[in-house]
């Protein structure tokens, strides 16, 4: 009998203080490479979205190394997605009593690695299932 094996892991960040367009930039350079390619790759790039992704890819590569017990290099970035967050609203003061109303966009970001190394699905005995 086939039973199917966990081989994704994720990390999640979320209400990060930029705008999802931003971040998208970012990530689009780097769904579907190896985790060192990406490591090195967010490093000299000189945007500020890099810091935070940065982050969270070793999170999710620490993540994948806790639960999978899986090896660094076999990892890929098999997807990287940023959603909108919530957009937080401000008010300046301005000339003659006036407000201005500023808005800061938000958003999540989540980065999930997949270790190649291992089979999508192994082979179960009834007695260990």
């Amino acid at each position: 009998m086939l039973k199917k094996r966990k081989t994704k892991v994720y990390a999640l960040g979320q209400h990060i203080s930029m705008s999802a367009h931003k971040a998208r930039r970012v990530i689009d350079q780097i769904r579907g490479r190896s985790y060192e390619e990406t490591l090195m790759i967010l490093e000299l790039m000189p945007y500020r979205a890099c810091y935070p992704i940065f982050k969270l890819v070793y999170s999710a590569a620490a993540n994948a190394s806790f639960i999978l017990d899986s090896n660094k290099t076999n990892l890929i970035i098999s997807k990287a997605e940023v959603n909108e967050g919530t957009t937080l609203k401000k008010l300046k003061p301005r000339a003659r009593g006036r407000s201005y109303p500023i808005k800061r966009p938000t958003c999540h970001i989540t980065i999930e690695v997949k270790d190649i190394s291992l089979e999508e699905y192994i082979e179960v005995d009834f007695l260990d299932y």
